[in-house]
């Protein structure tokens, strides 16, 4: 057991360490490839931009910011409790879902030192698009969980803030429907596809990701899946096991 969640520890501080290293290596933040690739995608029109003008980002919180402020969260929550849950329930499956896992993560890892991307919200505080509102942590702070709200904006000091392309929150809300997909019943499905689907408006909306970065988070989705069985059906083959 120790073994088992020691590699899965250092997993994870490898990632945030990996991060907060990652604008340190002399690569130059891009603030316009981003905007640029969802300005194409919606006809010229930020997405960012038209969903703060058309929601809500005066003082006092929409009723839809709550449950938003709640989905941001389950990135630090569900992957990690699906680990824990594996772990107990089927360790064979818990071994091929942290080998998809650490693609994932290691993929995410290496295009943030190769191509650092700043945010939305501060490509708008340097003047490269319109004026937008970071506004993840005050949900929080409304709903009572001001420990949370200065958590995340301590860890924002601290980690890397141009590790935005892709978006890994995207990507981990996608992952862990994917990898469960079929274990699923059919009616629970659709219900299931609200997360990766609520994540991603949040992270829009929150000015926190451009739309072009969780789709980016969702294609390295899948190719951490299709690495992962490709490695695992050539380890499996015949000639691999004779030898």
């Amino acid at each position: 057991m120790i073994k088992d969640w020691s590699i899965f520890a250092g997993l994870l501080f490898a990632y945030d360490y990996s991060r907060g290293l990652a604008d340190q290596l002399g690569r130059s933040v891009d603030f316009t490839v981003a905007r640029g690739i969802d300005r194409v995608l919606f006809f010229g029109v930020n997405p960012n931009v038209w969903l703060q003008q058309h929601l809500n980002v005066s003082p006092n919180l929409a009723w839809y910011e709550y449950p938003l402020a709640i989905t941001y969260m389950t990135h630090f929550i569900v992957p990690i409790g699906a680990a824990i849950f594996l772990w107990i329930k089927n360790r064979e499956q818990w071994v091929l879902y942290m080998r998809r896992f650490a693609i994932l993560l290691l993929s995410g890892v290496a295009t943030y030192i190769v191509f650092p991307v700043a945010p939305p919200w501060m490509a708008a505080r340097d003047g490269y698009t319109e004026p937008l509102r970071r506004i993840t942590a005050r949900g929080w702070s409304n709903m009572g969980l001001d420990t949370v709200s200065k958590v995340f904006e301590r860890g924002t000091a601290i980690t890397n803030p141009v590790a935005a392309m892709p978006s890994l929150h995207a990507a981990f809300a996608l992952f862990v429907v994917v990898f469960f997909w079929r274990q699923m019943p059919t009616w629970f499905r659709g219900v299931a596809l609200l997360l990766p689907a609520s994540m991603a408006l949040c992270l829009v909306y929150f000015a926190e990701h451009y739309v072009s970065d969780v789709l980016a988070g969702w294609l390295y989705v899948a190719l951490a899946m299709w690495l992962a069985k490709e490695w695992e059906a050539r380890a499996s083959s015949p000639r691999r096991t004779s030898a």
